[in-house]
C-alpha cells in the first residue's frame, strides 16, 4: 500500500465525530493501517468511553498528536473519494486524517521511534476534546515536543493559534398573550437583544478578540410574547487575558426584569508564539539541510489540540500535516504530490529532535 492509498481507505471510513460505533470503526482501521507499516503494533485504547489510537512509547519524549474524527455526517460527499489529476477530495481529508498518515509514514524511517515517540489520534477534537483533553495534557506536561499534525496553511506550519471561549445564555421571561395583553409579558427576545449589543461590544481587533453570536432561538407562536430565548457565542483571542476578561464579563451579564443564566466557559487557551518558535526553528534548518523550500508560518483563529499540549507546559509545532484547503468546507481536499515532501520533511525534523 501507499501513503495515498491509506489516505483514501481513512477518507472513505467516514467518522463524524458525534457518531460513536463510526468513531470505533476509523481507529480500528487506523490500527489496522499502522500494523502494516510499522513493525511495532498499535493499539485502540479507551479514554472516557472514547476510542484513541495509540502506537508507541507510553511515556514520550516525542508526541505526535492527531485526530480521525471529522465534522461531516455520512453521505457529505459523492463520491466519498475523488482524484481529479493532483487533487483528492473528501470528508476530512485535509482536517486531517492525510496528516495522520503523513506521520504514521514518517515513523516507518525513524529508528527505535517506539521507545522515545508516541502517535495519538483522538476522536473528539471537531467538538472541543471534553473527553480527550486530560489525556493530552499528561502526555504532553512530560514531553520534550508536542508535534500537531494538522493541515498546514499553504505549506505553513502553525506557530500560534487563537484560544476559544463557547457560552450558552438562557434568558427566562414571561409569556403572555401578545395581542390582548403583551404588557402582562416579560419577552425574552428583546431582553436577549438588549444582551447582543453588550456581547458584541466586548470584541477587541487590537488582540485579535473576537465575540461572535451565533445561534439564536426564541418565542413559541406568532401571538405569544417569548417566554425563554437563547444564544450561542463563539469567543477567540490570542491572548489568555483576553478570554479571562470576556469570561468574566458574560457571566456577570443581568437582565432587569428577566432571568439569566449562562453556561460554557473557556475551552481552549491560546497557542502562543513563546511555545512553539523553538521548533520553528529548528524545522526551517532541517527543511534548508534537505534542500526543501522555506517552510513559512502563520498565527491563525482556529484552534487546536496543540492549545492545550501548549498551556501543559510543552514546546509546539502545529499545521505539520496536509498541504491542501477548504476545511469544513465541500471544497476539502489536499495535493497529492505534496504528500510524499511532506513526510519527507517531518521524519528528518523528528530525527533532529532524537539526536
Amino acid at each position: 500500500m501507499t501513503a495515498i492509498a491509506d489516505i483514501q481507505r481513512l477518507v472513505e471510513c467516514e467518522s463524524p465525530t458525534e457518531d460513536l460505533a463510526a468513531c470505533n470503526q476509523i481507529v480500528n482501521l487506523a490500527v489496522e493501517i499502522a500494523d502494516q507499516v510499522l513493525k511495532t503494533k498499535a493499539e485502540t485504547i479507551s479514554e472516557n468511553g472514547r476510542p484513541v489510537f495509540w502506537w508507541g512509547s507510553k511515556q514520550p519524549k516525542i508526541v505526535l498528536l492527531c485526530h480521525l474524527d471529522t465534522v461531516w455526517p455520512k453521505g457529505s460527499f459523492t463520491p466519498t473519494w475523488k482524484v481529479n489529476g493532483d487533487i483528492a477530495t473528501g470528508p476530512g481529508v485535509f482536517d486531517m486524517k492525510a496528516g495522520f498518515i503523513q506521520a504514521l509514514y514518517s515513523l516507518a524511517n525513524i529508528d527505535n521511534a517506539k521507545d522515545k515517540i508516541a502517535l495519538i489520534a483522538t476522536t473528539d477534537e471537531e467538538t472541543g476534546s471534553i473527553t480527550s483533553k486530560d489525556l493530552i495534557n499528561r502526555v504532553s506536561k512530560d514531553a520534550d515536543a508536542v508535534l500537531v499534525f494538522e493541515a498546514s496553511l499553504d505549506g505553513k506550519v502553525k506557530t500560534g493559534r487563537k484560544g476559544t471561549s463557547m457560552y450558552q445564555i438562557n434568558v427566562t421571561g414571561r409569556a403572555s398573550h401578545a395581542g390582548l395583553e403583551p404588557e402582562k409579558g416579560i419577552n425574552a427576545t428583546t431582553e436577549l437583544a438588549k444582551l447582543v449589543v453588550q456581547i458584541t461590544a466586548l470584541e477587541n481587533k487590537e488582540f485579535g478578540t473576537t465575540v461572535v453570536p451565533t445561534v439564536m432561538q426564541s418565542g413559541t407562536t406568532t401571538n405569544t410574547v417569548p417566554a425563554l430565548a437563547k444564544l450561542d457565542i463563539d469567543v477567540r483571542s490570542f491572548s489568555i487575558l483576553e478570554l479571562n476578561r470576556i469570561d468574566k464579563a458574560v457571566k456577570s451579564l443581568t437582565s432587569d426584569v428577566a432571568g439569566v443564566e449562562v453556561t460554557g466557559g473557556i475551552n481552549r487557551p491560546p497557542l502562543e508564539t513563546e511555545s512553539t518558535k523553538d521548533l520553528y526553528v529548528k524545522i526551517e534548518k532541517v527543511a534548508k539541510d534537505l534542500g526543501l523550500p522555506e517552510v513559512g508560518s502563520a498565527s491563525v483563529g482556529g484552534a487546536s489540540d496543540g492549545n492545550f499540549a501548549a498551556a501543559a507546559g510543552a514546546k509546539v509545532l502545529d499545521g505539520l500535516g496536509a498541504i491542501g484547503n477548504g476545511a469544513h468546507a465541500l471544497t476539502e481536499s489536499i495535493v497529492i504530490s505534496s504528500v510524499e515532501q511532506r513526510i519527507k520533511l517531518t521524519t528528518a525534523f523528528i530525527n533532529e529532535l532524537l539526536k
